[in-house]
């Protein structure tokens, strides 16, 4: 017992005075050298899909290892596990020790300003472009009409065969709009008439036929299409127009509201009085302005007329000569017959 006592200090003491290696400290990796560089690098380097820093280190400086120099210089990454398609990373290939990435710095990129126009309803444009249109009156009795149908029904409606009566025969497949004249449209104060809105009850596909009576089939049908009723060509219709700026000043009037109204609002159709000869085409953007009323001024007592205001914009769906019809895109207060129109160039 003794001799253990006396062995197990002695034991304890021998062995602190052995010197006790020196471990080397845990390091990170070593930076690339330029032996290590691939020869195609791209300045930058754009993220693809699939792609990590694990992936980019590997490639570009052969050593996996190597992404977390990577994401130390591009602190623009908050995640290493998050890069996304189209991200950027630079390198700088001439570094003493061979390939570094660098941080980029911010560029400042000058533009002029661009003129934003409103959104509009393309639904309601296109609605309103293939329903009705906008005719000479010396157009109202069309290049022909329905005549009858096989089965000798009155009314008809999509797919239905039908004959054609018109005043020229017409190639197959050539394309009519089937009409029925609404509202005669007149200048308010010159009285004359300007024309006539019809409304499109649908279109009709010439088929075969020979003479004036032609075999047809009803491609389209907005509404029940009858016996007698009139045909136009087809008018094509660009699903893409845009709103445009008049080329000059445009001074007009609000001349006619659909169906006889004497108010209207957004999404409702009016004539104007400008067409073709001043300029509008189908597409221009137009405000329409309420005219200043007139008050009495409590200094002078004498009647002083105010400014105009802008109360909504219209778009011209169809013009004619002397005269044209649009569609109300927006209103902040009721539109009246006798409002003017006003149209400037883009600044």
């Amino acid at each position: 017992m003794k001799f253990r006592q006396i062995l197990l200090p002695a034991l304890v003491a021998t062995l602190l005075l052995i010197p006790v290696a020196t471990l080397p400290a845990a390091a990170g990796p070593a930076q690339p050298g330029a032996a290590s560089v691939k020869s195609d690098l791209p300045q930058p380097y754009i993220v693809k899909k699939g792609d990590t820093l694990w992936d980019i280190a590997n490639y570009f400086f052969k050593e996996p290892m190597q992404w977390l120099h990577i994401w130390e210089k591009n602190l623009y990454i908050t995640n290493p596990d998050l890069i996304y398609p189209g991200n950027k990373i630079w390198f700088d290939p001439n570094h003493q020790s061979g390939l570094t990435t660098v941080r980029p710095m911010p560029q400042v990129i000058v533009r002029p300003v661009e003129r934003l126009a409103a959104n509009t309803d393309t639904a309601m444009l296109m609605t309103a472009l293939e329903r009705q249109d906008f005719i000479l009156p010396e157009q109202e009795q069309g290049v022909g009409h329905l005549l009858a149908s096989p089965d000798e029904r009155l009314n008809y409606g999509i797919h239905d065969r039908v004959y054609v009566k018109l005043d020229q025969p017409a190639p197959v497949g050539t394309l009519f709009d089937v009409f029925r004249t609404t509202d005669v449209i007149i200048n308010p104060q010159s009285g004359e008439k300007m024309g006539l809105l019809v409304e499109h009850l649908g279109q009709v596909e010439i088929q075969s036929g020979q003479g004036g009576v032609q075999r047809g089939i009803v491609t389209k049908a907005f509404t029940e299409i009858s016996r007698g009723d009139r045909l136009k060509p087809a008018r094509v219709i660009d699903p893409h127009l845009q709103p445009v700026q008049p080329e000059q000043k445009l001074a007009g009037t609000i001349m006619y509201i659909r169906s006889g109204a004497h108010e209207a609002a957004q999404n409702q159709v009016i004539g104007l009085t400008l067409g073709q000869e001043q300029g509008v085409k189908a597409g221009m953007s137009l405000s329409i302005m309420r005219t200043g009323r007139i008050v009495e001024d409590q200094v002078t007592d004498e009647p002083v007329q105010l400014p105009s205001e802008k109360i909504g914009n219209v778009l011209v769906l169809v013009a004619q000569p002397h005269a044209s019809i649009a569609l109300i895109t927006s209103s902040t207060a009721p539109v009246n017959i006798g409002d003017a129109v006003f149209g400037e160039p883009a600044r």
